[in-house]
């Protein structure tokens, strides 16, 4: 199909069972422990849903959101949704940023307008989240999605561009490199997704990243449980959370709560919850872990990214706990920019808007000037 204008909408009659869904909600007894210590914090939770089901507007959310300029076009044959919005100057440079789970295209709308002085910016849903779609097989991996990507930039009349990730993002930006190197201005990313020790062939590991590989070690076996589920039986945990609006919300909020530096506005967090609800793609989206983890292409002693990298170096990042050395991201990127960031953590879009967008525009000029 060829690009295609989309509102965002959803039916009264979606919203309604929504609602009655959440007030029927059958609530477990509070954790024997201090709140978030076990998972999501009952008190919190049973007021976040009150206010969803009687107080949260979600057709203010959506007239909110249909101002800014929304896509779908079939890529690979899957319906792939994105914003599209164009340099106010005419001239942008083209920049496509990707963000990860349990995230949305909503994250990164913050950066719009601290943007588009410099950029035109695409922003699309991945696929499975949201109103995009998922194809019905495995193999959905960074290097699937970079190859989307790509196709998106092309259909968009983009021959070269910039990509910036976090989370799943960051993978995707970094696969885009690799893969269509001359297509890719530069890369920036936020988190250390990619694994960058790849074996004995590479180099040793410095006193720095010895002790960042001990925070991760120590990082997942107090947090690493979600990801544990996701990559091996997400079908199983997807059943609960897509019948549930409790269990959806109790899933994904104990990492927005984790994982981010401050408590983030309850609006956002229940317009995020609303579309996973509504397009009942916390399963699909859960599906990036097993992809990635049993038919993703690992990557080699030979891969490097020889596209200009910057980093932002948020110091609230808490995936895992402490700050992976620039050593670190040397050992896969040509590390041209890095940016230790006063404040902010894993959602550095949303959490940081002026932060990052300041150091986007900061390190893809310096590329272009």
């Amino acid at each position: 199909m060829p690009i295609e204008p989309f509102s965002v909408h959803l039916s009264d009659d979606v919203l309604a069972d929504l609602a009655a869904r959440i007030r029927q909600t059958r609530w477990p007894d509070a954790a024997p422990a201090d709140a978030w210590e076990q998972g999501t914090d009952l008190n919190y939770l049973r007021g976040l849903l009150a206010y969803w089901a009687d107080g949260f507007d979600w057709r203010a959310r959506e007239q909110e959101l249909n101002e800014f300029h929304h896509y779908r076009v079939e890529l690979d044959g899957v319906p792939v949704h994105f914003v599209h919005e164009k340099a106010r100057s005419g001239a942008g440079i083209p920049l496509i940023l990707t963000h990860g789970w349990p995230s949305s295209f909503l994250e990164y709308l913050p950066l719009i307008p601290l943007l588009t002085d410099h950029f035109d910016v695409v922003i699309p849903s991945l696929p499975g989240y949201g109103f995009s779609a998922r194809p019905a097989r495995t193999g959905v991996n960074y290097r699937y999605v970079a190859g989307l990507w790509h196709r998106l930039m092309g259909e968009l009349g983009y021959q070269r561009y910039g990509a910036e990730g976090g989370d799943w993002g960051a993978g995707v930006a970094t696969l885009l490199a690799l893969d269509v190197p001359d297509s890719v201005i530069g890369v920036y990313v936020s988190t250390p997704e990619m694994d960058a020790y790849r074996g004995p062939e590479s180099r040793p590991l410095s006193a720095s990243e010895q002790a960042y590989l001990t925070q991760v070690a120590d990082w997942d076996v107090r947090e690493r449980g979600y990801s544990s589920i996701q990559s091996t039986k997400p079908q199983t945990v997807g059943y609960g959370l897509n019948d549930s609006p409790a269990g959806l919300a109790a899933w994904v909020l104990e990492k927005w709560h984790s994982w981010a530096e401050r408590d983030l506005d309850p609006d956002f967090l229940l317009t995020m919850l609303t579309i996973y609800w509504a397009t009942s793609s916390i399963t699909t989206s859960m599906r990036d872990y097993y992809d990635n983890r049993w038919t993703g292409v690992p990557l080699g002693p030979e891969d490097f990214v020889s596209v200009p990298t910057g980093v932002g170096v948020f110091t609230g990042h808490r995936v895992p706990e402490g700050d992976p050395p620039r050593e670190w991201f040397e050992r896969l990127y040509n590390v041209r920019h890095w940016a230790p960031m006063p404040r902010g953590g894993h959602f550095a879009a949303v959490e940081e808007p002026q932060l990052l967008a300041d150091d986007i525009t900061a390190f893809f000029t310096s590329l272009t000037s």
